[in-house]
């Protein structure tokens, strides 16, 4: 902890000793075992497992007793009074009402990653975006193509749509070390995967269509859109007005799933405005100063406030569909009978190899081979890290199509023998795919030398990107990656300066940013704030003010610096939530895991990771003996 603040105010920021860079920790570079990576397990991960665990049970359970399982699903439930009353089975109950909150919690992400994700920016989503398109396609060809003359060509759905739960879950357990840059593909891919999904069960697999009640609907969302603008007790009118929709949904003949999405569409997402985080601050010390129920209750809203409702809702629901809602999704739908004779149908069905091939091959050929086409003609950016042979372990992955999978089966096909056999399509098709994802990743990591990993800059200096001082055609080059709150970064600054001053212009120094939020709590806001000011051409002067004062980063002394510097503050307050600044520290942050940065600073010194002492003496030393003939030859200024 940090001296107190000026005039007696508690600094912000808790600062941690962070690693010291110039001992590495063997340990670090350890890829850790799957039993390590379960004991450190979050909620997509123990989601995964869970959706894994009621999978099998749903299986025993269905070959037991059969008649239990089925009589308990079907078991009619009735709500309401008169003629105000829905009748359904809890089957239904699982998949129309259930579902829906999946479905709403699907939507808060994609309409999250449109706002201020990885698809706010098309260079950075195209490659995502058509490896998606692509995925849909190819795999629904190849099911027409072997399902035909079956009758059940219209169930190509099926085999449409990843499984996300199950992706993040099973790249968290079985992916590559440093998987950062990967898992963002694949999480755009999945977020583009499930808006076709969606589209197609709205467009091909809605019976019975009645539009009068969407026009209720249509009134709905309507309100929900404008309930941003109420000032208090938006909870309920959200509540309220989302169980009309989905009612009206339900009564249209649409399916109401689909209602989830709709509504978390219109609920509004933004990244946290530093004023009001400055508010709620103040409000959180005047509780601490005057405890009383008012001043709680005032800093408790000012918090929630600060974060907007789409992040609060995720958080919110996240462990409910990941611990509830998905795991019984899979109790009631995964109960495929498993009997020789069923096993042996399977076999020989048309209908379950175009699910299997579909979901295995179309996936994998579709993600990978787009992603090949595009990375050969050079079309859209591919990030240090997202080779070939890691998009192809993703590809494998992308062939568990569980949770949306198994959705369509009830949805395309009435038969109960077909559904059987699509359901072990299913099944079958998602286990081979995590086997041969594992497989991938595997192989990919043993063509790896162990000792390379991080030892070359990945990716080079650009002039167009990178934030330089110096000549851009300067012959010696030292690339710096930091963090404005760690103690050893505001050491090495001094030794910076003192090789710039020796090498005068035959240096170029990059900084790139690499937040060690485990250890600094303010961190990624610090680089952020760097990134805004280097909009207005004053990242350096920016850096300089944060090292010179690393205990106070509050938002007001931000703001306060930006002003000092003569920056135009109100575009530097608007660049401070701007998609595009935290886009391009994320950007560094996940170039530095992929080169195993796990302390700070870490130098490159004419692209070679310099290992050691970072004195100036130690530093110039380096840069001669890693530089060219020329540069070692030309006179130091």
């Amino acid at each position: 902890m940090g001296p107190p603040a000026r005039g007696g105010r508690p600094p912000l920021t808790m600062i941690e000793h962070s690693p010291d860079p110039s001992r590495p920790d063997p340990a670090a570079h350890r890829r850790p075992s799957i039993a390590a990576r379960i004991g450190s397990i979050g909620v997509n991960r123990a989601g995964a497992l869970l959706l894994l665990l009621a999978t099998a049970a749903a299986v025993v359970w269905a070959n037991i007793s059969t008649g239990s399982y089925h009589d308990l699903w079907e078991t009619h439930l009735t709500v309401g009074v008169g003629d105000l009353r829905l009748d359904f089975t809890l089957h239904a109950l699982v998949n129309d009402a259930l579902m829906a909150i999946f479905f709403f919690t699907v939507g808060l992400e994609v309409r999250r990653e449109f706002a201020i994700g990885e698809l706010t920016s098309w260079s950075r989503a195209v490659v995502p975006v058509i490896a998606a398109i692509a995925g849909l396609v190819v795999p629904a060809v190849l099911f027409v193509l072997i399902a035909s003359g079956t009758g059940h060509e219209n169930a190509w759905g099926i085999v449409i749509s990843t499984d996300t739960a199950f992706l993040v879950g099973a790249l968290a357990l079985i992916g590559p070390k440093a998987s950062g840059r990967l898992r963002v593909f694949l999480l755009a891919l999945a977020v583009v995967d499930d808006i076709g999904a969606l589209s197609i069960i709205a467009l091909f697999y809605t019976a019975d269509f009645t539009p009068l009640p969407l026009l209720i609907a249509a009134a709905g969302l309507v309100g929900i859109y404008f309930t941003r603008y109420v000032r208090y007790g938006r909870g309920p009118i959200y509540a309220t007005l989302a169980i009309v929709v989905w009612l009206s949904f339900l009564a249209s003949g649409v399916h109401p799933t689909l209602a989830g999405v709709a509504v978390a569409l219109l609920v509004p997402v933004y990244r946290p405005n530093r004023r009001d985080v400055e508010q709620a601050l103040e409000l959180a010390r005047t509780f601490r100063q005057s405890p009383n129920s008012e001043y709680a209750r005032l800093a408790a809203n000012s918090l929630r406030e600060s974060i907007s409702i789409n992040e609060r809702l995720q958080s919110a629901y996240a462990p409910y569909v990941a611990y509830v809602i998905l795991p019984l999704f899979a109790l009631a739908n995964a109960g495929v009978e498993l009997s020789g004779e069923i096993l042996s149908a399977a076999l020989r069905s048309p209908l379950t190899w175009a699910i299997v091939v579909g979901l295995v091959v179309g996936k994998f050929v579709g993600v990978w081979g787009s992603a090949f086409v595009m990375k050969t003609f050079r079309w859209g950016e591919f990030g240090p890290g997202l080779t070939l042979d890691r998009i192809a372990g993703g590809a494998a992955l992308c062939g568990i199509g569980f949770t949306i999978s198994l959705f369509i089966v009830d949805l395309s096909i009435d038969d109960e023998t077909a559904q059987n056999q699509a359901r072990v399509g299913v099944l079958a098709a998602s286990v081979i795919a995590f086997v041969l994802a594992t497989a991938v990743f595997r192989l990919s990591d043993a063509r790896r030398p162990e000792d390379d990993g991080g030892r070359t800059l990945v990716r080079p200096v650009d002039p167009s990107r990178d934030h330089i001082s110096g000549p851009v055609d300067a012959p010696l080059t030292i690339v710096e990656y930091g963090d404005f709150q760690c103690e050893f970064c505001l050491k090495a600054s001094g030794s910076i300066e003192e090789v710039r001053k020796e090498l005068g212009d035959g240096l170029r120094y990059v900084w790139r940013h690499a937040p060690l939020e485990r250890f600094h709590p303010n961190a990624l806001a610090a680089a952020e704030a760097a990134e805004a000011a280097a909009l207005q051409g004053k990242l350096f002067e920016f850096g300089r003010s944060l090292f010179a004062d690393q205990e106070h980063q509050l938002p007001s002394d931000i703001i306060r610096r930006a002003r000092e510097l003569g920056l135009d503050v109100d575009r530097f307050e608007e660049d401070l939530v701007s998609p595009e600044v935290s886009a391009r520290v994320r950007d560094d942050m996940l170039d530095a895991e992929a080169m195993d940065i796990t302390a700070v600073p870490t130098f490159y010194i004419n692209g070679q990771r310099h290992i050691g002492p970072y004195d100036a003496q130690s530093l110039i030393r380096a840069l001669y003996a890693t530089a060219g003939e020329d540069a070692a030859q030309s006179p130091r200024e």
